[in-house]
C-alpha cells in the first residue's frame, strides 16, 4: 500500500538517468515529482531550473551516476546546488547506482580513488544525506561526511529464487570473486543454501579468468550473485566454469545491471538460464533480452525516504 502526503513539506525530484524509478518512488510515497527543466545551451553546458518553491523542505533528488556517467553526475551536482540555494531545508540525494564506485582504492601506484573524490563533490555541492543501493564495496560508506544510508538489494533478489521454491539442498549460492563472498552468504543465509566461490585472477579491468571453483557446485542449482554487471565477462565465464563441474543449471543475478558493450551478446550465448536484476539503472530497449527478469527496488527505495523524513529507522529496511 503506497503512503499518501500531502500538504507536505517533503519534495521529490527527478533528474534524467532514471525517471521511471523515479516516478514508482514517488508513487509510492503518494506524491508528484517536482517540476524543474533541465535544459544544454549549445555548447552543451546544463542549466536547471527548479519551478516550484522548496523552501525549508526536505528535497530528495533521485539519480543513478550510470551511463552517461558524468552527465548524469554533472547535473545531479548542479541540482544539489540549485536546491541547495532555494533554501531547502535537508537536500538528500538518492542514489540508485553510484557511479564510480569499483574506484574505491589504489590498486596500483599513481591511481586516483574516485570514489571518494566524487563523495567530496556530492558534499562540496551541498549534499546532507546520500541514500545508496547495494556499493561496490562497503567501506565506501566511510568516504562521506554526511549521513549515509546504505540499503541492500540482496533480501529482494533472494525472495524472487525463494519464490520458485526450489529445493534448498539442490541450491548453491556462487560468488563470482573473493570480493563477493560476503554478498553470496547473505543469500546463502535467506536461502538456506551453501556457498561457493570462483577464484579467478583479472590481468587487466573487464577481462576475468577463471582458476578453480572452491565448494561443490556438482549436480547442483548455482545462482551467481554479484553487485554489478558490467560487460558480462566474468559472470559468463564463471557461467561456464560451473557448468564444466557439473552444475545442472545456472542463474545470474545482480543488483546493478550496466550491460556495456558486449554484455547483452554474452549473456544470450551463455549457458545462464536466466539473469535476475533491479531497476536501479534505467534499461535502454536494446539492452533487453529474453533472459532477463527484472525486479523494481522502487519500494525499497520509497520506504528509506518516508523513514527518513519522518525520522525513523531505516535499519529495518536491511532485512
Amino acid at each position: 500500500m503506497a503512503y499518501q502526503y500531502a500538504d507536505t513539506k517533503l519534495k521529490i525530484f527527478s533528474l534524467n538517468s532514471n525517471e521511471p524509478l523515479a516516478r514508482e518512488i514517488a508513487e509510492e510515497v503518494g506524491l508528484p515529482l517536482g517540476k524543474i527543466s533541465v535544459t544544454r545551451f549549445s555548447d552543451g553546458e546544463i542549466q536547471i531550473n527548479i519551478e516550484e518553491s522548496i523552501r525549508g523542505c526536505d528535497v530528495f533528488i533521485i539519480q543513478s551516476t550510470s551511463a552517461p556517467v558524468n552527465e548524469n553526475l554533472m547535473e545531479l551536482l548542479i541540482m544539489v546546488d540549485a536546491v541547495k540555494r532555494a533554501s531547502a531545508r535537508t537536500v538528500n540525494v538518492v542514489l540508485p547506482y553510484y557511479g564510480y564506485a569499483r574506484q574505491d582504492r589504489k590498486a596500483r601506484a599513481r591511481e586516483p580513488i574516485t570514489a571518494k573524490l566524487v563523495a567530496n563533490l556530492l558534499e562540496t555541492a551541498g549534499a546532507t544525506r546520500a541514500i545508496v543501493l547495494d556499493l561496490h564495496a562497503p567501506q565506501i560508506q566511510g568516504f562521506f561526511d554526511i549521513l549515509i544510508d546504505h540499503l541492500m538489494g540482496v533480501p529482494i533478489l533472494s525472495d524472487y529464487f525463494l519464490e520458485k521454491n526450489i529445493d534448498p539442498s539442490e541450491i548453491v549460492i556462487v560468488s563470482p570473486d573473493h570480493g563477493g563472498v560476503t554478498r553470496a552468504r547473505k543469500m546463502a543465509d535467506r536461502l538456506k543454501a551453501p556457498i561457493a566461490i570462483i577464484d579467478k585472477r583479472r590481468p587487466r579491468p573487464n577481462v576475468a579468468e577463471v582458476m578453480n571453483i572452491v565448494g561443490n557446485v556438482d549436480g547442483k542449482i548455482a545462482i551467481l550473485i554479484d553487485d554489478i554487471i558490467d560487460t558480462a565477462g566474468t559472470i559468463t565465464i564463471a557461467a561456464n566454469a560451473l557448468v564444466e563441474s557439473g552444475a545442472k543449471e545456472v542463474y545470474a543475478c545482480c543488483t546493478h545491471p550496466v550491460l556495456s558493450g558486449p554484455a547483452i551478446e554474452r549473456i544470450d550465448n551463455s549457458v545462464i538460464k536466466e539473469l535476475v536484476i533491479t531497476n536501479s539503472i534505467e534499461l535502454p530497449d536494446e539492452k533487453y533480452s529474453a533472459k532477463i527478469k527484472q525486479l523494481s527496488v522502487g519500494r525499497l527505495l520509497a520506504d528509506a525516504i518516508v523513514r527518513v523524513y519522518e525520522q525513523k529507522s531505516v535499519s529495518t529496511l536491511f532485512d
